[in-house]
């Protein structure tokens, strides 16, 4: 019904115009309504061409030589026939400013040439037509004082048909412009931008004689097709092309990314897989589940069937398969080595730990030349990664990537205002869009425009122009000539431009017009050199580039830019390769940009929010955090050496406290797992290898915890086991050493091959972890094995002497050999929670509640996000955190994404050309057509913004019509550039190409440098200089050896974003290589490639699931190999530590996603350690259980729970909890989330599967024992399970307290004896 309107209501309009005073009073064929020059417009004050008005005229004049000539270059479509007349309605002069005016509006339409002929026909018909009058109605006129009767036209009407005047819309609305991916249309049709213009407001811009272009008032008329308002007018209604038509024999019909029309039909990319799913349940769900039950039913019918059944008998050591044997003889010949090493250390204890302390002191030297890796790129991507080549790439041809700094102001609470624009009718500002605030936002770029920083090391200050972007200027800025984005860059950056009001004499609607008019205007067309306004100003930005709203404003809805929240201003700086002196230059003035940005926080947080950042700020966060979490650390670790010195001791009395402590022995054997990381650094550091802030974090803890362990095992050990008749405490020293060496050698081997596996990763920060853990835990055992060996041979000579712990110069004089004293955990665990853990009906149970968590873990497996946000990187009070969220919310475009061309591509050639331009008769499949395509789905190709195309618009600078490529044809510049903004006459009719067509290979090469270096204007707005002359790298021979096509992408907020929008762009890139290395000619190893600065950060995502996949696949099969080998080629406890380790793993990984952290290079960095420490939890105890000599494998269970158990509790567990638990006040969230809570998860999950999970499966399908029960022979104790100390020493003190009393007394009576039986020894050994 409104359709059915509309129509009678344009012909309605018509009518009441001819109501209005008519100069025109003939309307037929063969009449004008005016005809030649009658001066300059008086009422146009503001014009980019000349604004000569023509004389109100009636006959049609007879065209003949050059206007006929020029006619037929400029109109052709009013050309009659060879024999016939050429009748017109303009002179000479006319067509000639028509041709002018034609020329500028080519230079944005000629891509598409049914469009730019369309264009030219309306007005050629305007101001041409011999049938002028038939659709004209001259309005108003002035005298002409030059010419007595003549009278000047200042106004008159145009009638359109509804139909004509659609259809020629309709050619040039999807008209694009290469240099900025927008729309030409939206230059071309006032406030109201590309989205909301329509014909009508087409022409009426076209019409408005404060549009810089139209010399005088038109006011057009569409009425329907086929209606005529009488008075004899009759509406235009000529021939029109389509988008889609090729309007003559020797042009092509415009490009699909300019005509909707040309394109084949579009082909959405492939939604993105569906979720897995079985019916209407989640798939991984439904086969968790199920695994679970078939697992579940599996052992439920296994203990079904052997119910009742006896275990098999224990075999004799030294029978069995030929495998056994081997493994028997191989655990007797390293007891034995272990026994003859410990005895002979604790004989030389001083020397052992002189070369010791040489050795490790003399590698840890090597940390002098410590260098520490903090660049993520040098972190996180290897130098061979497809990023880092292509960033090289990339680097070397075009520099590195600009520095970005930003500020975003927005005004909270502040309500908005209506602006009713005399000239642009009624807008809504939002409360941010006010003078008082742009006024305050010039302010502060006035200041950081006149702000110096002082560069230490080169001695000297710095300045804005020093390190900003120029690109109109690069060899010698100005502080305008950097590129700064701002909304205050619409007024150059000028208070007093900002501050402009100017009377607006407009017929319909005269008035004051001020910012308000500028900045609508603007927005809606960025690259206009003078607005519509009476205030004469130009949209250009102070350095001579346009200023896209899309960037200086954010928050607005669609495209209202006026009704924007967020003002943003950003500052473009150089970058420069490290080495290079002036990237001191550029970090020293970003510091001053925060310090000045934040005293302009400070002053207006009364009424702005403010947020900002600098290219250098997210590593000075977390250098800060880092600085300031040192004390945490520190805490951290002073925890596990006060329960590490408090926790090793024994205590058997009150008056024997000094003597039984070991405080003394903890920080040795401290000092020796640190000596141990700080000589695997200074060993690689020696070797050139890099280290890094996460290699001092996790390392040290991953190393502590292993080396605690083997220290409360020997230590504990030794406190437990007596010293057997006639045995030398040396002796007994090499005899505990070879019961509980084999167990550390089994976990030492498995973690370094483990981490020697996980060094194949390709991540430097991973393979550096690696290996430096790997080389850390073997100085670990060796120094363990001498270094502390050596202490606890010196400690028990103290303790035996009765000699005070931290002052072994004084003690009670009361010694002794170590003994059983005091102890909390093994009771414990012999007395509630083993007999509990291994009832018969606990058991079952135990083994489906793990199964259940495997599967549950298997589940939330593939719930687990991969990625890290670069907010978790920053402290929770850091001022990034708010920039980050205002950049989310407000920002509408992402970072530029490149698509970077690489040699062996011959641009120069047609077909080159065609296959990469966008325009008319370029290829569809063409480069920037592609990419344009991509546009389209933006939620696949994460692209916002089509690709700049320097082909393009080099296309367009070539075209004859307009005036950018001139030659001089006489005089001493002859053959040289002519710029557009010469008047010289050797430049007339010097135009490079003489008719519109592809550039042969001879002028591509030579008209590509003066279009790269042609600065842009007003005459030529197609000049390549600022735009395209760093997009394209040639030799000194003019080859191109490089280029690349600046696309936008959409706003990107999430670590999954950014990899799947760099996934997207390679998918698209690998596209096009594909089509362009089927042109003739091209390289075979040519190639397309995307590049943005994040793509290098995020790489790591595409392959991080898989590597860290085959990492840690790689890291278990050491740990299988290991076990299998010294363990006697026993194959049931090494897959019972294997199976272990992996549920680990996977429950690990399950409770991530539960406590929401993210998988990625730190985590998985983690997980490799998680590797490491779970040997620690599990391996221990199988061992103990494979060299117990029980005669059943639950009493074997609980014979190793009990002894093995409680030192895994004490070594292990107590030693990191205490340490991760600290971490969880650090500031930085990293720090949190991937060293508190994965740190926190993977010692509770190894400590359960180690203490409860591995006890019960072993007692399931552990092996038979290798020794018939109460048998035990020197080669059996393993690990010291036929010794004394493994009775229940606990229980028999409880029951027999006088019998410990009574030793005590003797032991007392008899310390005379000892101490010198003590010092007859020490004087045999030369160590009195």
């Amino acid at each position: 019904m409104a359709a059915t309107l509309a129509l009678p209501g344009a012909l309605l309009a018509a009518l009441l115009a001819l109501a209005s005073p008519s100069l025109t009073p003939i309307h037929q064929p063969g009449f004008c309504a005016f005809y030649g020059e009658c001066g300059r417009n008086p009422e146009v004050n503001v014009s980019l061409v000349s604004s000569r008005v023509p004389c109100l005229s009636n006959p049609a004049r007879v065209a003949s030589g050059s206007l006929l000539s020029l006619l037929r270059s400029v109109c052709p479509e009013l050309v009659r026939g060879d024999n016939e007349t050429t009748l017109v309605c303009c002179n000479y002069l006319q067509l000639e400013a028509l041709q002018r005016s034609v020329g500028l509006s080519g230079a944005v339409l000629a891509r598409c040439p049914s469009c730019a002929r369309n264009f030219a026909n309306l007005y050629c018909h305007n101001i041409c037509s011999p049938d002028q009058s038939l659709f004209t109605n001259v309005t108003r006129v002035i005298d002409y004082a030059e010419e007595p009767g003549a009278l000047a036209v200042l106004q008159y009407q145009l009638f359109y048909s509804q139909g004509y005047a659609e259809a020629a819309f309709a050619s040039c609305q999807d008209v694009r412009l290469p240099a900025t991916g927008g729309y030409a249309i939206a230059t071309m049709c006032g406030r109201y931008g590309a989205q909301l213009c329509t014909a009508q407001r087409w022409l009426d811009f076209q019409g408005d004689k404060n549009n810089g272009l139209a010399p005088l008032q038109i006011d057009f008329h569409l009425l329907p097709n086929s209606s005529e308002p009488g008075e004899g007018i009759v509406p235009l209604d000529a021939p029109v092309w389509g988008c889609d038509e090729a309007p003559d024999a020797g042009q092509e019909p415009c490009s699909c990314q300019d005509c909707a029309r040309s394109c084949p039909p579009a082909v959405p990319p492939p939604d993105p897989p569906p979720p897995f799913r079985i019916g209407r349940a989640d798939g991984v769900l439904v086969i968790s589940v199920l695994l679970f039950a078939l697992l579940a039913l599996t052992f439920v019918l296994a203990r079904w069937c052997r119910r009742g059944s006896a275990e098999p008998p224990p075999k004799a050591r030294g029978r069995g398969r030929c495998s056994e044997r081997a493994g028997d003889a191989w655990q007797r010949s390293l007891e034995r080595a272990f026994r003859s090493w410990g005895t002979a250390v604790a004989t030389r204890p001083v020397l052992v730990l002189l070369v010791a302390l040489v050795v490790a002191g003399g590698l840890s030297a090597g940390l002098v030349t410590l260098r520490l890796t903090t660049n993520p790129v040098e972190l996180w991507s290897a130098p061979g990664s497809r990023a880092r080549q292509e960033k090289a790439f990339h680097d070397r041809h075009f520099g590195p990537f600009l520095r970005t700094n930003q500020v975003i102001v927005t005004a909270p609470g502040r309500a908005g205002v209506a602006y009713d624009s005399v000239l642009l009718g009624t807008k809504n500002f939002s409360g941010v869009l006010a003078q008082d605030v742009l006024l305050v936002l010039l302010e502060l770029q006035e200041t950081l425009a006149a702000t110096t920083a002082w560069a230490p090391r080169s001695g000297r200050n710095v300045s804005l122009q020093d390190v900003c972007y120029a690109p109109l200027n690069p060899s010698q800025p100005g502080v305008g000539d950097c590129a700064v984005s701002s909304v205050t860059q619409y007024f150059q950056n000028n208070r007093s431009h900002l501050e402009l009001r100017a009377w607006q004499q407009d017929s319909k609607n005269p008035g004051t017009v001020d910012w308000h008019d500028h900045l609508i205007y603007c927005v809606n067309s960025p690259l206009s050199f003078k607005d519509i306004t009476a205030l004469e100003l130009s949209c250009m930005a102070e350095y001579g580039g346009p200023v896209f709203p899309y960037i200086a404003l954010g928050g607005y809805p669609e495209s209202e830019y006026t009704e924007a929240e967020a003002l943003i201003v950003t500052y473009s700086l150089n970058n420069f390769e490290a080495g290079d002196p002036r990237l001191e230059w550029v970090l020293s003035w970003e510091r001053r940009f925060l310090d000045v940005v934040r005293d302009f926080q400070r002053r207006h947080s009364h009424n702005l929010s403010v947020t900002f950042m600098a290219e250098r700020s997210l590593e000075d966060e977390i250098n800060r955090t880092s600085g300031e979490d040192i004390p945490v650390f520190a805490t951290s670790y002073l925890l596990v050496f006060a329960y590490i010195a408090l926790a090793l001791g024994e205590y058997t009395a009150w008056r024997r406290v000094l003597v039984e402590s070991k405080v003394t022995l903890a920080v040795g054997g401290i000092v020796v797992v640190l000596g141990a990381v700080l000589a695997s650094m200074g060993l690689l550091s020696l070797l050139g290898l890099a280290s890094s802030l996460i290699i001092i974090e996790v390392v040290p803890f991953l190393v502590l915890a292993v080396g605690a362990d083997n220290i409360f095992i020997f230590v504990q050990e030794l406190q437990q086991s007596q010293r057997e008749p006639g045995e030398t405490r040396e002796q007994h020293v090499g005899r505990v050493l070879a019961q509980v060496a084999p167990s550390m050698l089994l976990c030492s081997i498995s973690e370094a091959v483990c981490f020697l596996l996980g060094a194949l990763s390709s991540m430097p920060a991973v393979r550096t972890f690696a290996i430096t853990a790997s080389l850390a835990i073997v100085f670990d055992f060796l120094l363990q094995m001498s270094g502390f060996v050596a202490l606890v041979a010196l400690d028990c000579r103290r303790q035996e002497a009765g000699r005070y712990d931290l002052c072994c110069c004084c003690g009670t004089g009361k010694g002794g050999p170590p003994g059983g004293g005091a102890r909390l955990l093994r009771p414990l665990l012999e007395r509630y929670y083993t007999p509990l853990l291994l009832h018969p009906l606990v058991r079952p149970a135990v083994v489906l509640l793990f199964l259940f968590l495997a599967c549950a873990g298997l589940f939330l497996l593939f719930q687990v996000s991969v990625g890290l946000d670069q907010e978790l990187a920053l402290p929770e009070d850091s001022y990034m955190l708010e920039y980050f969220s205002a950049m989310n919310q407000y920002l509408a475009v992402g970072v530029p994404t490149y698509f970077v061309t690489t040699s062996g591509y011959d641009f120069s050639s047609a077909n080159g050309t065609n296959a990469i331009c966008s325009s008319s008769g370029c290829d569809s499949d063409s480069l920037t057509q592609t990419i344009q395509q991509a546009t389209a789905f933006p939620n696949v190709s994460y692209l916002a913004i089509p690709a700049t195309s320097w082909v393009d618009d080099f296309l367009d600078w070539l075209n004859p019509m307009g005036r950018c490529c001139r030659i001089h044809q006489f005089g001493p510049n002859k053959g040289e550039f002519c710029p557009s903004t010469s008047s010289a006459l050797s430049c007339l009719l010097g135009q490079c190409l003489k008719t519109a067509r592809r550039p042969t290979a001879e002028e591509f090469q030579r008209f590509l440098p003066w279009f790269l270096h042609d600065r842009p204007n007003l005459q030529c707005a197609k000049g390549g200089l600022g735009a395209y002359d760093t997009a394209v790298s040639m030799d000194a021979n003019g080859t191109i050896l490089a280029s690349r096509f600046m696309a936008y992408q959409r706003p990107l907020r999430t670590s999954q974003e950014y990899t799947a929008a760099l996934s997207a762009a390679r998918a698209l890139a690998e596209r096009i290589t594909s089509t362009l290395r089927a042109v003739p000619g091209t390289d075979p190893a040519f190639r397309v490639f995307p590049y943005t600065v994040t793509y290098v950060y995020y790489e790591q995502y595409l392959t991080v699931v898989y590597e860290g996949l085959v990492t840690l696949a790689l890291c278990l099969v050491p740990t299988f190999a290991v076990s299998f080998l010294l363990l006697g080629m026993d194959v049931r406890s090494s897959l019972a530590t294997l199976l272990t380790i992996a549920m680990v793993l996977l429950d690990t990984v399950g409770f991530m996603a539960l406590w929401g952290v993210p998988y990625n290079a730190v985590a998985l960095i983690n997980l490799v350690a998680a590797v490491g420490i779970s040997v620690e939890f599990v391996s221990h105890i199988t061992c103990a259980f494979a060299r117990s000599s029980q005669p059943t494998r639950v009493a074997r269970a609980t014979e190793a729970t009990v002894t093995m158990g409680s030192k895994v509790v004490a070594g292990v567990a107590m030693t990191n909890l205490p340490g991760v638990v600290v971490l969880a006040f650090a500031k930085a969230r990293l720090i949190q989330i991937f060293f508190f809570r994965l740190n926190l998860i993977i010692t509770l999950v190894g400590l359960a599967h180690g203490l409860a999970f591995l006890p019960v499966l072993l007692s399931y399908i552990g092996p038979r024992p290798r020794v018939p029960a109460g048998q035990d022979t020197p080669g059996d104790a393993g690990l010291g399970l036929g010794n004394p100390c493994f009775n229940d020493t606990d229980t028999e003190k409880d029951k027999d307290k006088d019998k410990d009393k009574d030793k005590d007394k003797n032991k007392d009576k008899d310390k005379d004896k000892d101490k010198n039986k003590d010092k007859d020894k020490d004087k045999a050994l030369g160590k009195g």
